[in-house]
């Protein structure tokens, strides 16, 4: 399942789930580059409205009359913007419009994409929040000021609510919009490798994709399970706060670096993988290392299936421990949805799989399994 990475590194024996409709290929290549397996499944796709005529008409309104503040909320969006008035030859008249005016920036990638077009912000909220923003905004008299906000994949229907009940004359940018996704299929299969436990981490670089992602587990009658599953085994990992909000409304733990980066979202999952996904193993030759699905510390890294694998790390849970049937089934098969012959058949996989290390696994008759002595 996935792309599997030729490298080793600290993701090797991972598997991880990309969400991404946006830079889904920069992620991809971060997280193959540490060894990780990736599994991309885009929730969202994204509809460059570039040649809507919503977007030319609400940059026809800001040319109509001098605007008084103008909301840069994504990079990406705010290129769009300019590219498409350039098309169009308004270009020069829309910076100069946006240079007469307040320029308020929503975070480090929307600041480097109006320094790109050669003006400069006068507010950057440090959270990269757009509660915070808004709070600027409302700071100041608003009465009759005309305000443009630049949309990034939705309609900031509260933010611009907000501001219109201040008195602000707003024009909303639709600059993309975000769409369905253009694999179903794949982010269905997505879904189903979270809730069995196939994965180890999800990530997520925009809170709709996250809504998104829900949607589809419900639609198919595992929303519950999913949450589960990232409640327990599966690592939810954002890029922001912002991003994280829909997860931790339906009560799923997520985790996001201080800086909303790519490179600070792959460190953070690296983190958190490396302290909860890898278990020692001694053997008499030295020293075994179980990350992920990879048993690692004996030339190439040897990747087992996910369920070989789940057996493996509970026995290594509990060294020196004969672990019963029916204790291998709770704590290897998600919801113990197995009978005591499935855990026989997976020992004998992951002996098989071990190979030459097939004897790390020991049968203690009428009892069950436990790791071999060193």
């Amino acid at each position: 399942m996935g792309t599997t990475s030729t490298a080793t590194g600290p993701l090797t024996g991972f598997t991880i789930g990309v969400t991404a409709a946006r830079r889904r290929e920069e992620l991809t290549a971060l997280l193959l580059r540490r060894g990780a397996r990736v599994v991309e499944a885009p929730t969202l796709s994204i509809v460059p409205l570039s040649d809507d005529t919503a977007l030319r008409d609400a940059t026809e309104r800001c040319l109509a009359a001098p605007l008084d503040y103008v909301v840069a909320t994504t990079g990406v969006g705010w290129r769009g913007w300019m590219s498409a008035a350039e098309g169009w030859g308004q270009g020069a008249a829309l910076v100069r419009a946006c240079r007469a005016a307040t320029v308020v920036s929503r975070g480090p990638k929307a600041i480097g994409a109006v320094r790109a077009s050669g003006l400069d912000e006068a507010f950057s909220p440090p959270t990269e929040a757009n509660r915070e923003l808004l709070a600027w905004l409302l700071s100041h008299d608003l009465r009759g000021r005309r305000v443009a906000v630049q949309e990034h994949g939705a309609p900031l229907d509260g933010f611009t609510a907000a501001l219109r009940e201040r008195g602000a004359d707003v024009i909303e940018v639709p600059v993309y919009r975000w769409g369905p996704p253009e694999d179903p299929e794949a982010v269905r299969r997505l879904v189903d490798a979270a809730a069995r436990r196939d994965l180890h981490a999800l990530t997520f670089t925009s809170a709709p994709a996250a809504v998104a992602l829900l949607e589809v587990a419900a639609a198919a009658g595992r929303r519950q399970e999913l949450l589960t599953a990232l409640r327990t085994d599966v690592a939810a990992v954002c890029v922001g706060e912002l991003c994280a909000h829909p997860l931790r409304m339906a009560g799923a733990p997520a985790h996001w670096p201080e800086r909303g980066r790519l490179g600070a979202l792959v460190r953070t999952l690296t983190d958190l993988l490396q302290q909860r996904g890898r278990h020692h193993i001694t053997v008499p030759s030295g020293l075994l290392v179980l990350q992920g699905n990879a048993l690692l510390g004996a030339g190439d890294p040897l990747w087992l299936p996910p369920l070989p694998a789940a057996v493996l790390r509970a026995l290594a849970e509990r060294p020196g421990h004969v672990l019963s049937r029916g204790e291998l089934l709770r704590r290897a098969w998600p919801g113990g949805r197995a009978d005591e012959h499935a855990v026989e058949m997976s020992v004998a996989r992951l002996r098989k799989a071990l190979g030459p290390h097939a004897h790390l696994v020991r049968t203690v008759p009428k009892r069950g399994y436990r790791l071999a002595d060193r």
